[in-house]
């Protein structure tokens, strides 16, 4: 199992979609973190309340990018991954990746 803290592991203001829009974005985020470590643990844990908070486009791209890019399906991410949420008003956040990922359709 790996945890992945994206306040700790990433960055306490992630932003944007595209590595245009700056350093912490969503693409880079699912590229170089949340593809590998699915890829290679059964289970990740990535914790989402250590950050400031978070834009819909970063989640999505983040998130549902896993699905729109055809890495995993939204059934392979029930299995396989875990929202950390601690603090109850990051609740919105947990909700909203997982909207995100069910909504998601394949390129």
């Amino acid at each position: 199992m790996k945890t992945i803290s994206i306040g700790a592991d990433f960055s306490e203001t992630p932003v944007g979609r595209f590595p245009s829009d700056g350093p912490f974005s969503g693409e880079r985020f699912r590229e170089e973190f949340l593809k590998p470590a699915l890829t290679e643990n059964d289970k990740v844990t990535v914790k989402i309340d250590d950050a400031e908070g978070y834009g819909s486009s970063f989640l999505h791209e983040a998130f549902g990018g896993l699905v729109q890019k055809r890495y995993f399906s939204a059934a392979d991410l029930k299995k396989k991954l875990v929202i950390g949420c601690v603090d109850t008003s990051y609740q919105i956040y947990h909700d909203l990746i997982w909207k995100y990922i069910n909504e998601a359709r394949p390129e």
